[in-house]
């Protein structure tokens, strides 16, 4: 009697096997999202309006979130790739010397240049209309990390506007 109750459990076994082995599995996503990275942290405090933190930290997640979405499987590695590819690393500045006003290319900090970086993916998702503010920003986010889009573009400008005036850069220790 016992022999027959082996039988069966494992005629049943190898259906549950062969059941489980059809239905695909899906790549579950788990947030990079983190309140200990000074990024992460510093873009929160940016898309923040108002005080309201805890609406700004969704939206970053919900656009690392729609980043997967989209086919991204390293979120966090596509995130910094973005404002790396938006960071300028030269710009111009006005300097008035003699009672002209020269555009004289200086460095730029990495403080700066972060911030820089930050503002312009933000200001580029504030500025399309239409979808929520956390697919906006996904968006931009991945034309930034793929070298196009606005905010991406505006670094270039900055970047060929120094390389016209690098004629005015003996002035820039005035």
């Amino acid at each position: 009697m016992t022999e027959d109750k082996t039988a069966t459990t494992k005629k049943a076994a190898p259906k549950a096997e062969a059941k489980d082995a059809k239905a695909p599995k899906k790549a579950k996503f788990n947030t990079p999202f983190s309140l200990v990275d000074p990024l992460q942290s510093k873009v929160v405090n940016c898309i923040m309006k108002c005080g309201k933190k805890t609406i700004a930290q969704r939206i970053l997640k919900d656009s690392f979130a729609e980043i997967f979405r989209r086919g991204e499987q390293d979120v966090q590695k596509t995130f910094e790739k973005a404002i790396k590819n938006a960071t300028p690393t030269i710009e111009v500045r006005p300097r008035r010397i003699g009672g002209s006003v020269y555009q004289v290319p200086t460095e730029v900090t990495a403080k700066r240049q972060q911030t820089l970086a930050i503002r312009w993916i933000l200001d580029a998702a504030r500025k399309k209309s239409g979808q929520p503010m956390a697919k906006r920003l996904a968006s931009e986010l991945l034309d930034a990390a793929n070298e196009r889009g606005t905010a991406f573009s505006k670094r270039e400008e900055m970047h060929r506007m120094a390389q016209s005036n690098k004629a005015f850069a003996h002035l820039a220790r005035y």
